[in-house]
């Protein structure tokens, strides 16, 4: 993390009073200055919208997801007379800045936040990692068609286009580590051989049944990584040694062919297991999960089954970014690069946010996941208006902030379950055809095409 008092004695030698100075404790000046350097948008000058100014605004897109062009611009810059820019001017410097920068910038700040003194975030001395997606819809253009597609059912075409983001998630502080975009034809099982690189050697990996494979399990091995995730019915194990907690080692082979021959297997553990709640609905009967700690005494299988469990943290942490940060039903971007350039700045955002919440449950002792996240983000939506000009002021401010983020301590988690269905499915409206589109508009005033007889 940044050292909050020298971040501060940087800021105050800016000649600007820009408030997007309270967010520098986060991502700092520094670094979007040398990312701009490095591709090469630091030579473009624009006294109303520079670039480095253009940077913060994609990111208070992602955290004012609601809000209008010029009403993010008044979040971020204190009122100048004759000094605001119009819709279009803020959109031409978007689309100046394009995506470089974004992406370089998300990769160099976004990182790991939990330490092994972080409660809730390691499993004897492994980082909680977990692998999963989401699509996020987007203005129906035929740029975005296009180029991202739309999905398609047995029924029709999906109204919208939608992009494909795949995320290896910190599972203990919910960050959003790395990530990547892709058009919705593409699937996340190919998409994880790319993530799969970031993993390091203190790392549990989780993931849900559709992921596993022999390449993939070869791949976590080779970053000397840890795998427990849930197996699908066709995958054959025969159990070659039982451990005293009931599982069993058994070998994961590349193809039929090779375990009849027994060769280029991989030794893994196989848990299996049932559940006896007779109130918990199940669509299987039995549940095995894989995993690569094969020492039943250091991990016993009931305690594994458990910690399965902290995979749906990053179904959490979707359901932060996608209901509650961005509120609104697709992104405002009509270009493909627009619509990344707005995904880095949405997870840019979202990291903030985090960053922010993991700071103040410090300060509690609590795990960050027990922070509130959408009260945290009500918080800096209210008070990022307010900060002060001066040095002093912009500790005070900031000490606030962190303590008001800090009451937000949420109430530990019932047990509870939500079967996964939707209430409203069809409509009664006919389907939008292509011959509804850019229909003709009316070639007189109202009053003047009315005719009474």
């Amino acid at each position: 993390m940044t050292d909050l008092t020298g971040d501060l004695d940087q800021l105050v030698n800016y000649s600007n009073d820009e408030r997007v100075r309270a967010l520098e404790r986060i991502i700092p000046r520094k670094v979007v200055q040398e990312i701009l350097d490095k591709t090469g948008h630091s030579r473009r000058h624009y006294k109303l919208l520079p670039a480095w100014f253009m940077v913060w605004f994609v990111v208070g897109l992602g955290l004012f997801a609601t809000d209008c062009y010029s009403q993010v611009f008044k979040y971020f810059r204190r009122f100048r007379r004759d000094r605001s820019p119009s819709r279009g001017a803020l959109g031409e410097a978007r689309n100046g800045l394009g995506v470089a920068p974004m992406r370089h910038l998300t990769a160099r700040v976004v990182g790991l936040l939990a330490t092994p003194q972080t409660p809730g975030t390691f499993y004897e001395g492994m980082r909680l990692m977990g692998i999963d997606g989401f699509v996020l819809d987007l203005p129906d253009t035929k740029d975005n068609s296009r180029i991202f597609g739309k999905p398609k059912s047995g029924r029709a075409e999906g109204a919208f286009p939608q992009a494909r983001i795949l995320s290896l998630c910190e599972l203990g502080t919910h960050v959003l580590y790395k990530h990547l975009v892709k058009p919705i034809r593409c699937g996340e099982v190919t998409m994880a051989y790319y993530l799969l690189r970031f993993l390091a050697e203190d790392m549990l990996l989780l993931w849900d049944r559709n992921f596993l494979s022999y390449k993939k399990l070869k791949q976590v091995k080779q970053r000397n990584a840890n795998l427990l995730a849930r197996v699908k019915s066709n995958f054959v194990f025969e159990p070659q040694e039982v451990l005293p907690d009931g599982s069993y080692l058994s070998k994961i082979y590349p193809s039929a062919y090779d375990r009849k021959k027994d060769r280029n297997g991989i030794v893994v553990r196989i848990i299996e297991y049932t559940l006896r709640d007779p109130d918990r609905p199940q669509k299987e009967t039995q549940h095995r999960l894989l995993t690569t700690l094969l020492d039943a005494t250091k991990h016993p299988a009931k305690e594994l089954i458990v910690l399965y469990h902290e995979r749906w943290e990053e179904e959490g942490t979707i359901d932060e970014l996608k209901t509650h940060q961005m509120e609104r039903p697709e992104l405002r971007s009509k270009t493909p690069a627009g619509v990344v350039q707005e995904i880095e700045g949405l997870l840019l955002a979202h990291y903030v946010v985090r960053t922010l919440m993991f700071e103040a449950a410090q300060r509690q002792g609590v795990p960050p996941r027990q922070m509130s996240f959408t009260a945290t983000l009500k918080i800096l939506r209210c008070r990022l208006p307010e900060v002060p000009k001066s040095k002093a002021g912009q500790r005070r401010w900031w000490e606030d902030l962190l303590s008001e983020v800090a009451e937000a301590v949420l109430e530990p988690r019932r047990d509870r379950i939500n079967p996964r269905v939707i209430k409203r499915k069809m409509s009664k409206w006919p389907k939008k055809r292509p011959h509804h589109r850019k229909p003709k508009q009316p070639s007189m005033p109202f009053a003047d095409s009315i005719l009474i007889e």
